[in-house]
């Protein structure tokens, strides 16, 4: 079976997994697909240790045919991040530009760290003596957190929108500043040179800064193009442009392709939308991208399940997964509360923020499609393979979030609706009034 026909048979089976849990779970989707992907990778694994070498040789060889770093990071990743900028509501972004920058920035590089030196004497202190400098590297590709599973439920819940725009924004924006953080440290551990504090941060703004600049022109000739067409499916092609040729584009001129894809779908969902789009082309816009998002992240943990079922996995490996769980959720927390400390010197906010964002942080397929990229057999660790280590941990990390920390989120959602939402925040009731009083001025 080649690779092609291995994704057909996968996308069916993704796509039945969300139709079956419509009427037997009733989960939200990522969670019931995520959930579908670990049984069918502990059925699969069965299936390999008892029907033989034949089988075992069939699934490697279809699940071999992938190339994963250059199907998730250098494909799919494009056109999630597309599709969830599309949806960010930049006048709310805007009121809380700040808080998202700096958390997004500031949060995600602290994250990064705590994890890294935490992962580096968890691993010592039990046996695994792993240089800082790939600890680091699980550090970068764990820290940034996915909006998708735990967004479904705070839009169903009708939470506040303050929250919603911290968990969308933050999780979009640290999606862009994870990868580039995770780039420069993979180019400092890979690249057999003495790395400089110069050539990292050159690194780091080159990829950042031009993928903003990028996506900025990206969205400019989007925009300029959607304007002069009549046509609703041309519209729509020329968006599919953005996250296929546009991301491809960013690649090759080695700027950050997950950044130009923020930036431009924000630009494209929030001003195009209203100039260049018809109200029935806005809908179509917003249900095709809503699709396309929803099918490639069940995909994408299909993808990263099965690939599981080939590696030589240890219950040691599994075991320091487990221990990963606690630290990335520490991190998570202090990486959250502490910019929160000087938030609340400036402006009210929920009292159950930090809680809602620190376990609302859910990794996702960025970490996973990251930890795929990382070179199999290039580091050995005592005799185990970094890059099966380093998968194994992210992918028990992943799952616990989604399926544990996604399914229970609700109740923290729901006390922040009951103690009265977020305090609002005397400029914005300003503003509100000053609305109202004009609206009835004018209907006057």
């Amino acid at each position: 079976m080649n690779a092609w026909y291995f994704l057909c048979f996968l996308s069916a089976v993704a796509i039945f997994i969300a139709f079956a849990n419509q009427y037997l779970l009733r989960l939200q989707t990522t969670i019931a697909i995520t959930t579908g992907s670990v049984a069918m990778s502990v059925l699969l694994m069965v299936l390999v240790k008892f029907a033989g070498n034949d089988v075992a040789e069939y699934i490697t060889q279809a699940i071999g045919g992938l190339n994963f770093n250059l199907l998730l990071l250098k494909g799919m990743l494009g056109f999630l991040l597309f599709a969830g900028a599309l949806e960010i509501d930049l006048h709310l972004l805007r009121h809380q530009r700040w808080e998202i920058t700096i958390m997004a920035l500031g949060s995600t590089l602290l994250s990064t760290v705590l994890i890294g030196y935490g992962c580096y004497f968890v691993l010592d202190l039990l046996g695994y003596p792993l240089p800082l400098v790939y600890c680091m590297l699980f550090g970068a590709l764990i820290s940034p957190t996915d909006p998708i599973a735990v967004l479904a439920i705070i839009k169903k819940m009708h939470a506040p929108d303050r929250i919603s725009v911290q968990v969308e924004g933050e999780s979009l924006f640290n999606d862009g500043v994870g990868l580039v953080v995770f780039t420069t440290v993979f180019a400092v551990a890979f690249s057999g040179e003495a790395p400089t504090f110069g050539g990292v941060a050159e690194l780091f703004l080159v990829d950042a800064v031009g993928g903003i600049l990028f996506g900025a022109v990206l969205a400019a000739v989007a925009h300029w193009l959607i304007c002069r067409s009549n046509d609703p499916s041309i519209e729509l092609l020329i968006t599919l442009c953005i996250p296929t040729a546009g991301y491809a584009l960013a690649n090759m001129l080695d700027i950050s392709g997950p950044l130009a894809m923020v930036v431009a779908g924000i630009v494209i969902g929030n001003v195009t939308r209203g100039v260049g789009f018809s109200k029935h082309s806005q809908e179509t816009l917003s249900h095709f991208w809503h699709t396309v998002d929803a099918f490639l992240n069940a995909l994408l943990f299909l993808l990263i399940g099965l690939l599981l079922v080939v590696m030589p996995v240890t219950w040691a490996e599994v075991g320091l997964g487990l221990l990963m769980i606690p630290l990335v959720l520490a991190a998570r927390f202090i990486s959250v509360a502490l910019p929160y400390v000087g938030f609340r010197k400036f402006r009210q906010y929920d009292a159950h923020s930090v809680k809602i964002l620190t376990w609302g942080g859910l990794r996702g397929g960025l970490a996973l499609a990251m930890a795929a990229s990382i070179p199999e057999h290039a580091v050995k660790i005592e005799g185990v393979d970094f890059h099966t280590l380093v998968l194994m941990m992210t992918y028990v990390v992943v799952i616990f979030s989604i399926v544990v920390q996604g399914s229970t989120i609700a109740p923290m959602i729901q006390a922040s609706i009951e103690a009265g939402r977020e305090p609002i925040d005397p400029e914005l009731l300003a503003a509100e009034e000053a609305v109202a009083k004009l609206s009835h001025s004018v209907s006057k």
